[in-house]
Formats: C-alpha cells, sequence, structure tokens
C-alpha cells in the first residue's frame, strides 16, 4: 500500500504551502516507506508515499501521460493493467508500473473508465489543461481514502485522517465505488454490480464454479516484482518457490494450533508469533492512532494483526494475502445462525459488504500499511463477488441438521476427496473471529483493563461527554477516550460507524434473536447457544456490563523471533 494526499485549489501557490503539504504527506509515510514525490501546479498539490511493489525500480510517482498533461497519484493494485495496456496501442507508457494506464485510460475514455480498473485503488487524476480533476476508490474500500474541504474552497483527499484532520474544516470517508469530479463537484456511484439492490438472487450452486472463480481471484493477486513465495508464478521463479505462512496469537491459542495444522498439512514454511494481553495492551495507542477508529471490535481485532504485521515486516516480506471478506459474502459469522429466512439472510450479507469498508477492510489495509505491507483480498474480487452473491440464499443458510454450517458453500466447494485441499477438521471448523481466534484471554484481558482504567462514575457521564456514539462498556469508553485525543474534531468522530451489534451483526441483525439485545458484545462468544465456548449467563451479563474479573489477565511469553526470509498467505 502507498499514501496519497492531494490538496485542490487551495488559491496558495507559496512554498509555505508546499512545505506544509510536505509536512502532512509525511504522516503518511509509514505506508509507502520507499519513495515520496510531490508535484505541483499553481495551487494543485499531489503528494505520493510509494511502497514500491511493481516495477520498484522505475514506477515512481505522480504518474504522467506522454506529454504530462495529466497527472496521477495512485495507492493501489490493478490487476488487469497488461490487458489495458493491449488495448492502448497508440499510447506510450513511461514505467512498467501497473497504475501507468490510469492517466492514459483518461485521455481514451475521459472520466468513465473507472469500472474498467480490475484491482484494489484510491486515486486522484489532474488535467492540468483545464484544471478539473477526478477521484475515484475501489468497489469495495479496500483501499483507505477521506475527502474534505477547506475555508479556502479547497477539496483535500487522503489515504488516512491524519493527513487532513488538522487542516480541513470538514472531512469525511470517501465512499467506496464512487467517483468525485470537480466539473460536477459531486459524487457519483461508479460501481453497480446486481447484488447491490438486495434483491434475491436465484442462481443454482455450482461448487466447480464457486472454487474456479476463487481460484481465479488468487491468481491475479500474485502480480508482483518483489518477494512473493506462492508456487508457479513469474515471482516464485524469481524470488522461491516455497510458500510462508503466518500465524498469530496468544500461547496456546486456537488460531495457533490450527494454522500449524494447515502448514504441517501444506508444508508451508510456517512462521508462528506469539504475544501476551499485556503486549496488546501496550500497543493499543499506536493501534488507534494507525487505524483511526474507536469501534471496539475493530481494536481487539486490529491489535494482534498491527503486531503481526510488523514481525512479517521484519522479515523482508511486502505483501500477504489475507481472507477478508469471507464472512461477509458468506453469511459466516455465527449470529446468521439465527437468520429467519433466506431474504434476510441475503440482505444481511448485503449489508455486510456495504460496510466492509468501515470495519474489516480498514483493520486490514491500516494494520498493515502502518508496517508497510500491503495485504491483497481475494475473496473481495469484484468478480468473485459476483459469482458467490448470485446463489441463491437458500444454499447460504446454515442448517445443522443437513451438516450446513456456516460458510458451507464455500467449504464444499474444496472439499475434494481425491485431490483434498486441507485436513476435514480443519476445513469444516467452526468459524472463530479473528480477535477470539487469537486466544479468548485476549478480549477478557482488554475488559479487566479498561474496567481498571474506566470507573463507574465515568461511565454515568458518557453521554454527557461522548453525545455521539456514546460508549456503552467501559472497553468502549477507553477507546474512545485514546481517539478523542488523537482525532479531537468532530468530522473524526462522526467517520465511525456505531449502532448495536452481537458477534459482528449489523444493527438489523440483532432483532433476529431476542437474547441478543440484552447481550450487545462484537465477540463471537456472544452468539449464545451457538459459539461452542460461548458466555454464560453470568459471563454475558458481566460483559455487557464491561466487568471483567482481573484474575484473567495472562502472563505469557512475549513474540517469538524468527530469522528465515519469506513472504506469505496470512492465516
Amino acid at each position: 500500500m502507498c499514501g496519497i494526499l492531494a490538496v485542490l485549489g487551495c488559491s496558495d501557490e507559496s512554498q509555505a504551502k508546499r512545505v506544509r503539504v510536505l509536512e502532512l504527506s509525511r504522516r503518511l509515510k509509514h505506508r509507502g516507506p520507499d519513495w515520496s514525490g510531490l508535484y505541483q501546479h499553481g495551487d494543485f498539490y499531489l503528494a505520493h508515499q510509494r511502497l514500491a511493489i511493481i516495477d520498484p525500480a522505475s514506477g515512481d510517482q505522480p504518474l504522467y501521460n506522454e506529454d504530462q498533461a495529466i497527472v496521477v497519484t495512485v495507492n493501489g493494485e490493478i490487476y488487469n493493467h497488461e490487458e489495458l495496456r493491449k488495448n492502448l496501442p497508440n499510447h506510450k507508457f513511461r514505467t512498467g508500473s501497473d497504475c501507468d494506464v490510469i492517466a492514459h485510460l483518461y485521455e481514451e475514455h475521459g472520466e468513465n473508465f473507472v469500472d474498467m480498473l480490475d484491482g484494489m485503488f484510491s486515486f486522484v487524476l489532474l488535467d492540468t489543461r483545464d484544471n478539473s480533476f477526478i477521484v475515484a476508490r475501489d468497489a469495495i474500500g479496500i483501499t483507505s481514502l477521506y475527502i474534505g474541504w477547506g475555508l479556502d474552497g479547497s477539496v483535500w483527499i487522503s489515504s488516512e485522517m491524519k493527513g487532513l484532520n488538522d487542516d480541513c474544516e470538514h472531512f469525511e470517508c470517501f465512499p467506496p465505488g464512487h467517483l468525485y469530479s470537480s466539473k460536477t463537484g459531486g459524487l457519483r456511484r461508479w460501481y453497480n454490480p446486481p447484488w447491490f439492490s438486495e434483491a434475491i438472487p436465484s442462481t443454482p450452486y455450482d461448487p466447480l464454479a464457486l472454487r474456479h472463480a476463487f481460484e481465479k481471484a488468487v491468481v491475479k493477486r500474485l502480480m508482483t516484482d518483489v518477494p512473493f513465495g506462492v508456487l508457479f508464478t513469474k515471482a516464485a521463479r524469481q524470488w522461491g518457490a516455497q510458500l510462508h505462512s503466518f500465524c498469530v496469537g496468544l500461547e496456546n491459542s486456537p488460531d495457533l494450533k490450527a494454522a500449524r495444522e494447515v502448514a504441517d498439512y501444506l508444508g508451508t514454511v510456517h512462521h508462528e508469533f506469539h504475544y501476551s494481553v499485556q503486549d496488546g495492551i501496550d500497543a493499543i495507542e499506536d493501534v488507534i492512532y494507525h487505524i483511526e477508529t474507536y469501534d471496539v471490535t475493530t481494536i481487539r481485532a486490529s491489535t494482534p494483526m498491527f503486531l503481526m504485521a510488523r514481525k512479517i515486516k521484519a522479515l523482508g516480506v511486502k505483501m500477504v494475502l489475507s481472507g477478508e471478506g469471507a464472512d461477509e459474502v458468506f453469511g459466516g459469522y455465527l449470529y446468521f445462525h439465527k437468520a429467519p429466512n433466506k431474504e434476510e439472510f441475503h440482505r444481511e450479507t448485503c449489508r455486510k459488504i456495504k460496510a466492509l469498508h468501515q470495519y474489516d477492510c480498514l483493520r486490514a489495509n491500516k494494520s498493515t500499511s502502518a508496517w508497510g505491507l500491503e495485504a491483497r483480498v481475494p475473496f473481495l474480487d469484484k468478480d468473485f463477488i459476483n459469482v458467490a452473491m448470485a446463489i441463491d440464499p437458500e444454499w447460504k443458510m446454515i442448517k445443522p441438521g443437513q451438516g450446513h454450517m456456516e460458510k458451507w458453500v464455500l467449504r464444499r466447494a474444496f472439499d475434494d476427496a481425491e485431490h483434498p485441499y486441507l485436513p476435514k477438521h480443519i476445513l469444516y471448523r467452526q468459524k472463530e473471529q479473528f480477535s477470539d481466534g487469537v486466544g479468548y484471554s485476549w478480549i477478557d484481558g482488554l475488559k479487566a483493563h479498561a474496567a481498571q482504567h474506566v470507573t463507574d462514575k465515568m461511565m454515568q457521564n458518557a453521554e454527557r461527554i461522548f453525545t455521539h456514539n456514546t460508549p456503552s462498556t467501559k472497553e468502549a469508553y477507553y477507546y474512545r477516550m485514546i481517539f478523542e485525543r488523537f482525532f479531537p474534531q468532530n468530522s473524526a468522530r462522526l467517520s465511525v460507524p456505531g449502532g448495536a451489534s452481537v458477534a459482528c451483526s449489523t444493527a438489523k441483525a440483532v432483532e433476529w434473536h431476542a437474547a441478543w439485545s440484552n447481550n450487545l458484545d462484537p465477540s463471537g462468544r456472544a452468539a449464545l447457544g451457538v459459539h461452542l465456548s460461548a458466555y454464560d449467563d453470568q459471563q454475558a451479563a458481566l460483559a455487557n456490563a464491561g466487568v471483567v474479573p482481573p484474575k484473567i489477565i495472562d502472563d505469557l511469553p512475549r513474540m517469538m523471533g524468527v530469522s528465515a526470509p519469506g513472504v506469505a498467505i496470512h492465516s
């Protein structure tokens, strides 16, 4: 991932303004430690912090067309760039960068080219011939992006909130699948897939079609010119063909055990990172600064991912594949057990996908980008989503009596008796949310820590102190205090979603089960009667009140050192 910052039409061409833009751009340097660039055209500034994945030698940004009239700064990867280049025979490309096609596509098609791009991206394009510009973000919001407005009439764009929050009168999350045009002064949605209307699909389930669609999504994400160890790719021949895998957790956690079994089964070079509850608590402030949210479940899951990303980058790895999106597309969260019918099941998956940019995509992007590591997410491939979301949701419904557990259609697609992909007990392992799978004492320890630092008296005044998204637990209050210290603007607090949730549900799905309204915790263990290690009634009541006995805080060993180089799949 790279970092982009643009200040557009600020009525200030001074050296002092240029210095200020450079200063703000450096706040994004963690996203792109390999190179930085700044283009100025009058009172238009386009800055870039580069993480070099494709064409490291010559792909520095900003990028231009032949006569340098079109200027682009991009964060992302365009997986079909070679195909797009072939369709632009009359254009001369300056670099081998996958993002080089954007300026040339604009020359050919004007603003109506964004849906031709297959990848994850956020970009700003400036046409210096008339000083018009466009801004676009990928379909699902895998890359992070914010838009702001200055009192001087300027428009600001930044990969992260910290690049613009101090200089804008108002700012907000740039919506995924949208394009902003200076010619119209507004946003329009360019991504319009069939599932977006939430109409109930009826395509019969075809396990082989689903498997092949996912395999294609993975293969296209193996495009890289830096170390990445997946078999049978150009990169594998260059950097070594053995696959590396990574996992993080408290010692003896569920995910560590399962990942170790998978690594042994597949023969990967496996890297297992341990952390303690105290390690995680010590990192909370850094995590909140980087991920820019006070959402409880996002912080819980981002912390171990943040710690793991640092270790992975230290091994010399720049890019990993990660599994975000599968639970949203297939209804994999445990609360989907209580979906009343296939119609509600499907609508909830649609709601979850539409909100991914505020939760799991935000976590994966910013937790890894904090250390200059790029995470690619094949489950959020546009073509794969279209295939998966066209399946009649009756097939996705969880039916224990028929052996259909959560994400059954995906598991069944890879259940090959002749050439098994995974051991059966792993393939059909119960869903474990990341923040639970790293070890149950992680969440319990966070609650205990918050209970020691947030008093009952503080909670009594919470709605007066935090009038928007008032924290309902001590853990939420603790995170909110840290967030407000880093990002005190009203626009910042409004950028974070709220609402009731149980086991990562939307507020609408809380209505599916009467008992859930009394147990609003995003942990999968809050899915009472479903999770194999669910809270008991007393634990549920304590969890809802933000109270956990402090004795559960463990004293586990610190992270283990790893010396082998590698690249990998994040498990």
